[in-house]
């Protein structure tokens, strides 16, 4: 059976899936810094070795993401919302919209029955709503980003913030922290503040369950819990929610073989 590789290079990180037909065979994710073509290879070969392969027995490799078209061990190129949408649809046939939270912005994504895209909406010109927020908060609190997400379940009051920017948040949730606000209260507030942006994107793309969260944020659970409440529907989370967009890619490369 061919083995196919996928590789998503995005403007936080960079990751790779390894397919033996339908089945995922192995996948890495690293930081990307600023060298795309460096992390496409590099997360490409550590995929690779953990599934004991190498570069010459990938019967077709396709990349996608911010910087996939750097990406010189790619026999090829797809568009990340297209790989989205198909690794999506593999994983959950029966998701309709898909909201994805990267490093730098959000975005969501309608899809057709069939998987295909219907519509989509990104914020990419504010970090309110994207994976940026989350790393400013944990900044603040001298937290690791992977922490917040079960720390902020443990809220009693959470923070209202009066701005859904993450620059002046930062400023606003120090003076909270000044006023007594615990560090729990302050990171609800901000899920809070991303759910309320990200479901104002999904309503622009039209909400149609069922519904799926992908990307670096959907490692958060207090993130994933606010955004099910702000939109008042189940959310769906792929087990490894990071590489799903490198799953699609990888999926459309073993179409194309």
């Amino acid at each position: 059976m061919a083995y196919v590789l996928g590789i998503d290079v995005g403007s936080g990180y960079s990751k790779a899936v390894v397919l033996e037909g339908d089945k995922v065979r192995s996948w890495a994710v690293i930081p990307s810094g600023g060298d795309y073509r460096g992390a496409g290879r590099t997360v490409a070969l550590a995929a690779l070795e953990k599934a004991n392969l190498t570069l010459g027995d990938m019967a077709r490799t396709v990349a996608a993401g911010y910087g996939g078209n750097m990406v010189d061990i790619a026999g090829e190129t797809s568009t990340d919302l297209s790989c989205h949408a198909t690794g999506v649809h593999h994983l959950f046939p029966s998701v309709r919209t898909v909201i994805d939270v990267g490093a730098q912005y959000s975005r969501a994504i309608r899809l057709h029955d069939e998987g295909k895209i219907a519509n989509f909406i990104m914020n990419e010109k504010c970090a309110g709503g994207s994976g940026k927020f989350l790393q400013v908060a944990a900044r603040i609190l001298h937290m690791n980003v992977s922490d917040i997400g079960d720390l902020s379940l443990k809220a009693q009051k959470p923070v209202e913030f009066t701005t859904g920017c993450a620059v002046f948040a930062e400023s606003e949730a120090v003076s909270r922290i000044s006023e007594g606000a615990s560090a729990a209260d302050i990171l609800a507030g901000i899920h809070n503040a991303m759910a309320s942006k990200i479901a104002t994107l999904v309503m622009r793309v039209g909400l149609t369950p069922d519904c799926a969260v992908t990307g670096g944020g959907a490692m958060d659970i207090g993130l994933v819990k606010a955004i099910a409440a702000e939109l008042g529907t189940n959310i769906l989370v792929p087990e490894v929610p990071q590489i799903t967009a490198a799953l699609g890619a990888a999926l459309i490369a073993k179409e194309r073989v």
